[in-house]
C-alpha cells in the first residue's frame, strides 16, 4: 500500500498555486490608467528636483495612484474558494478491508486497490467499482445534477454509459450513501477522481474580464494615443518653434498627461459598482465580485441548472389514479376518499423514510414525498404502523424495481403491500386505462410508481417470490420535481429583456423539456439536446448551432463548459446559475457565475460571482435590472469626466499652437479633474435607474462605448468648452488686460470649466429633459455640488491658494463674462436633449400613424 500510496500520491485535491500579492500590484500598475499616471509622477517629480516646480501635483498624482491599487487588491482579498471547499468533502476518516480485517484509515490514505466499506450517511471518498450492495442507493447530484438518489448494482453494465449518472456499477467521491450498505474497490484517487476532474478544470478556467473593464481599456487606450500624439505636437511646437525650454515644456507635457486621465474614473466606477452590491443585497442578491454588478445587468443569455434552480429540489406527488376513477390533481384535492385513504394509508407502510420533529429528512426523495403527501392529509407513518404493524420487509434493488411489506391488519388478517414500477407488479387483473394513463403521466415527464396488495387470512409463508404475485392495484402516482412558482414569471421577464433563458441538466431529456416547456423556456422553434449528442458536435459545429437549443440534458461539467464557450463564441455575455459541484466550473467560466445560497455547495458558493440567497430564479432578474442602472450610471460618469478631459487636450493643444503657452496648469487640472468634477462623480452611481430599463436589450459585447448618443455628446460638450474657454481666456488675457498680467485669463478660464463642469452633472444624469424633480431628487449630488464650487470660489479668492494655483482676483467686468459662459454647456446639452426627445415624439407617431392607416 505504502508503494502505491507513493506512486499515485495522497487522496487529496490539489490547487493550483496562489498569485503572489507582488504579482497582483504590478497587473495594477500595469493598467494603462496608471502608466499614464506613473509617467506623469515621474516627470513631474523630475521638475521638482530640476526646477522651482512644487511638489504638489507628485503627491497628488501618486496619492491617486495608492487609492486606486488599494481598493482593487482591497475587492480581490476574498479569495478564490472553490478548491478549498472541494478538499472539504473529503471525509477524513474511512473503514476499509486491508488483509481481510476491517480498519479504519484516514481519507487522504487511499489508495487504488482498497476496498472501502459503505452505509448510509457516509459520503464516498474515492471512485471505485461496487463489489457488494445491498439496497444501495447515493445521491449524485452534485455531479450529475439529477434530483433523485441513483439505485446501485454490482453487476456489469451492458451498454456503455452515456453519461457519469448511468454507471449504475460504480460510486464517485464526494457523493452520498442516502440507503442501503455495500463495498467498493477503489480505482482511482485524488485529481484522477471524477471530482479532481472538476477541481482541474477550475484551475483551468479564467475569469474573462468583463465587457466594462473592456471598454475602459479601450477607452484609456485612446486617450493615451490622444495624450501621445497631443503631447508630441505640444512639445514640438514649444520647444523647437516658441524657443520653449526644456523643463517648460516637459511641464506642459505632464500638464496635458493630467488633462487626459479622469483621475477619478476608477474611483468612481467603484463607487458605483459597491452601491449596486448594497442594493442587490437588499434584494438577495450578494455580489461576490464587484465587476459581476454591472455584468450582470447586459447578460444576454442565463444559463440556468434545472435541479433546485428552476425547480424546488423536492421530488412531489402531483397526480394519483386510481381503477375506475378519474385521475386526480394532487393541488385540486381537498379531501380524501375512502378508497383514496386506503391508497394512500397502503403508501405509507410500504416506506422506510422519515422527516423528523425539526424537519430534518431522511430517505429516499421518493419516499420522502409519499411522507409529504400523508402529512398534508393528516396521515402519520408512525401511526400507521401502529395500526398495522411490519412483520417483515422485501427491500427495494435496482434489478425487480419493487418493494415490499407485510403487516398485520387491525382485524387480524394479513396485508401484502408492493410499491414499484407498474411493469413489474404481478397484477390479478389489468385495469382498463392503466395503459392509457401511464402513458399521460410518462408524457408529463412524470415518475410513475404503482402500489398494489394483497390480503391473507393467515400468516403466510415469507416466499415473496410467491407472496407478490396476484396483486390487487390501487393506485399509480405521478412524481416530478416541480417548478418554483415564481420562475414562469422570470422567465417571460427574461424574454421580454432581451435576454434568452437556457436550462442546462443533468436530468434526462424527457424530463428537462416537460419541465422547461412548463416554465417558458422551451418555446416553439427552440431544440433540446443531450449530453451524448452534444459529445458528437466538435467545438465548432456547437458554436455554429448553439443558438438553435434551449434545452441541454444529461450532460457533464465538460459539457457545461464547452456550452458556455459556444454562447460566448457567439459574442454572448452569459449568466450560469447552479448549486452543485458539477456546476462550479461553468460558473467560473461564464462571464457571471450565481449559485444558489440556500440549496447550493459551498463549492458552487465560492466558484460563483453572485450568491441568491432565496434561492429564488426571479431575483435574478432584479440583479439583472439593478445591473443595467449601474452600468447605464458609470456610463453617464464617464460622460461627465471624459468630455472635459477631451476638451482640455485640445484647449492645451489650442493654446500652445497659438503661442500663448500652456492655458492651464497641472496643479489646476488635478483640482478640476479630482474635486470639481471628482466629488459629483461620486454620487452619480446614486441615481436611480430608468424607467424603461428592462424594455431595452442587453448592450452586446461589440457595441462601442461611444454608443446610443454618448460619442456625440461628449463631442458637443467638449466643443462647446473648447469655444467657450479659449474665447474667456481671450478675452481675458489679451482684451480685458491688455496681455498683463496673464493670471487673469486663466482664471476667468479656470472658472468657467471647473464650476461649469459641475453643474453639467444635472443635464447629465437623466436623460430626460431637465426639471426641477429630478434637480432635488438626489440630495448627495446636490450637497457635492455645493462644495465642489464652493472649493473652487476659495482657491479663486484666498490668497494663500491664489499662489499655489496661479489665479488671481478678477474684476467685477470679468465676472460678468464669467458667470453666463459657466450656463453655456448645461444650456447647449439641455438644447439639444429638447431636440433629440423632440423627434423621437414625431418619429413614435409617424409610426403609430402608419400602423393605423395599415389596419
Amino acid at each position: 500500500m505504502k508503494q502505491n500510496r507513493a506512486k499515485v500520491g495522497s487522496n487529496e485535491l490539489t490547487e493550483a498555486p496562489p498569485l503572489p500579492l507582488w504579482r497582483k500590484i504590478l497587473r495594477q500598475l500595469t493598467d494603462v490608467t496608471s502608466i499614464i499616471l506613473l509617467i506623469a509622477t515621474a516627470i513631474a517629480a523630475y521638475l521638482a528636483i530640476t526646477t522651482d516646480s512644487s511638489w504638489l501635483k507628485v503627491i497628488v498624482i501618486g496619492a491617486i495612484i495608492i487609492l486606486n491599487v488599494t481598493i482593487t487588491l482591497f475587492q480581490e482579498s476574498h479569495a478564490e474558494k472553490a478548491l478549498a471547499a472541494l478538499q472539504d468533502m473529503h471525509v477524513p476518516m474511512v473503514t476499509v478491508l486491508r488483509d481481510g480485517a476491517k480498519t479504519t484509515i484516514a481519507a487522504a490514505d487511499l489508495v487504488p486497490g482498497d476496498i472501502v466499506l459503505l452505509k448510509a450517511g457516509n459520503t464516498v471518498p474515492a471512485d471505485g467499482r461496487l463489489l457488494t450492495a445491498q439496497n444501495l442507493t447515493v445521491d449524485e447530484a452534485i455531479l450529475t445534477g439529477e434530483s433523485e438518489p441513483i439505485s446501485k448494482q454490482t453487476a456489469p453494465l451492458a451498454t456503455e454509459p452515456d453519461s457519469i449518472g448511468d454507471n449504475l456499477n460504480l460510486v464517485f467521491s464526494g457523493t452520498a450513501v442516502t440507503q442501503g450498505n455495500g463495498s467498493f474497490l477503489v480505482t482511482t484517487t485524488g485529481m484522477a477522481t471524477e471530482l479532481g476532474k472538476i477541481a482541474t478544470l477550475l484551475n483551468k478556467t479564467k475569469k474573462q474580464k468583463t465587457l466594462l473593464q473592456q471598454r475602459l481599456d479601450q477607452l484609456s487606450f485612446r486617450l493615451t494615443t490622444i495624450a501621445l500624439i497631443a503631447g508630441a505636437c505640444i512639445f514640438i511646437l514649444n520647444f523647437f518653434f516658441h524657443d520653449g525650454a526644456m523643463a517648460d515644456s516637459l511641464f506642459i507635457g505632464v500638464s496635458l498627461a493630467v488633462a487626459a486621465v479622469p483621475e477619478t474614473l476608477p474611483v468612481i466606477v467603484t463607487l458605483s459598482l459597491s452601491n449596486g452590491v448594497r442594493k442587490m443585497a437588499q434584494r438577495r442578491a450578494i455580489i461576490r465580485r464587484m465587476t459581476a454588478v454591472e455584468t450582470i445587468g447586459n447578460v444576454n443569455v442565463i444559463a440556468s441548472d434545472k435541479t433546485g434552480t428552476l425547480t424546488q429540489n423536492q421530488m412531489t406527488i402531483t397526480r394519483f389514479w386510481q381503477p375506475e376513477a378519474p385521475v386526480t390533481d394532487i393541488n385540486q384535492l381537498k379531501q380524501l376518499t375512502s378508497a383514496q385513504k386506503q391508497a394512500f394509508t397502503y403508501m405509507g407502510l410500504a416506506t422506510n423514510a422519515e422527516v423528523s420533529a425539526d424537519g430534518t429528512a431522511h430517505g429516499d426523495a421518493t419516499e420522502l414525498a409519499i411522507i409529504r403527501l400523508l402529512d398534508k392529509y393528516g396521515l402519520h407513518r408512525n401511526e400507521l404502523e401502529q395500526a398495522y404493524p411490519r412483520l417483515a420487509e422485501n427491500p427495494f434493488d435496482s434489478t425487480k424495481k419493487t418493494m415490499a411489506t407485510l403487516h398485520q391488519m387491525p382485524d387480524g388478517k394479513y396485508l401484502l403491500i408492493v410499491k414499484g414500477a407498474l411493469d413489474r407488479l404481478q397484477l390479478a387483473n389489468q385495469p382498463a386505462k392503466i395503459s392509457q394513463i401511464h402513458d399521460q403521466f410518462a408524457n408529463d415527464a412524470l415518475r410513475i410508481l404503482g402500489i398494489a396488495y394483497r390480503q391473507f387470512d393467515t400468516k403466510p409463508e415469507l416466499n415473496w417470490e410467491q407472496l407478490e404475485q396476484q396483486l390487487t392495484l390501487t393506485g399509480l402516482i405521478g412524481l416530478i420535481d416541480p417548478p418554483r412558482p415564481e420562475v414562469p414569471a422570470a422567465i417571460a421577464k427574461a424574454h421580454a429583456a432581451g435576454i434568452k433563458p437556457v436550462m442546462i441538466t443533468g436530468d434526462h431529456l424527457a424530463t428537462a423539456k416537460a419541465i422547461a416547456k412548463d416554465i417558458g423556456i422551451l418555446r416553439p422553434g427552440d431544440h433540446a439536446i443531450s449530453g451524448a449528442e452534444l459529445q458528437q458536435l466538435d467545438d465548432q459545429t456547437l458554436a455554429a448551432q448553439i443558438k438553435r437549443y434551449s434545452v441541454f440534458a444529461r450532460v457533464s461539467p465538460e459539457d457545461k463548459l464547452r456550452i458556455v464557450a459556444a454562447w460566448q463564441a457567439n459574442g454572448a455575455s452569459v449568466a450560469m446559475t447552479g448549486d452543485g459541484v458539477n456546476d462550479a466550473p461553468a460558473l467560473k467560466a461564464a462571464d457571471v457565475g450565481i449559485a444558489m445560497g440556500i440549496t447550493g455547495t459551498d463549492v458552487s458558493k465560492n466558484a460563483a460571482d453572485m450568491i441568491l440567497t432565496d434561492d429564488n430564479f426571479a431575483t435574478i432578474l432584479d440583479a439583472v435590472e439593478e445591473g443595467r442602472t449601474v452600468y447605464h450610471n458609470i456610463l453617464k460618469a464617464i460622460e461627465f469626466l471624459v468630455g472635459v478631459n477631451f476638451s482640455q487636450i485640445f484647449l492645451m493643444l489650442f493654446s500652445v499652437s497659438l503661442g500663448w503657452g500652456a492655458i492651464f496648469i497641472a496643479e489646476q487640472l488635478l483640482l478640476i479633474n479630482v474635486l470639481a468634477d471628482g466629488l459629483p462623480g461620486f454620487y452619480i452611481g446614486s441615481e436611480p435607474g430608468d424607467a424603461d430599463n428592462m424594455a431595452q436589450p442587453p448592450v452586446s459585447k461589440n457595441r462601442s462605448l461611444f454608443a446610443d448618443g454618448l460619442g456625440w455628446r461628449m463631442a458637443l460638450r467638449a466643443l462647446v468648452y473648447v469655444i467657450l474657454v479659449g474665447g474667456i481666456y481671450y478675452l481675458g488675457r489679451f482684451v480685458l488686460s491688455a496681455n498683463e498680467p496673464k493670471l487673469q485669463g486663466m482664471t476667468m478660464a479656470f472658472l468657467v470649466l471647473a464650476i461649469g463642469s459641475v453643474i453639467d452633472v444635472y443635464a447629465i444624469k437623466v436623460r430626460r429633459p431637465l426639471s426641477w424633480q429630478n434637480i432635488k431628487h438626489n440630495r448627495p449630488i446636490n450637497i457635492s455640488v455645493a462644495i465642489s464650487i464652493t472649493l473652487m470660489l476659495l482657491v479663486t479668492f484666498v490668497p494663500g491658494l491664489q499662489i499655489a494655483f496661479s489665479l488671481t482676483t478678477l474684476p467685477p467686468i470679468a465676472w460678468l463674462l464669467v458667470i453666463p459662459a459657466i450656463l453655456g454647456s448645461l444650456l447647449c446639452l439641455e438644447l439639444a436633449k429638447h431636440i433629440r426627445h423632440h423627434r423621437k415624439n414625431v418619429n413614435t407617431a409617424r409610426a403609430e400613424q402608419n400602423e393605423t392607416i395599415s389596419h
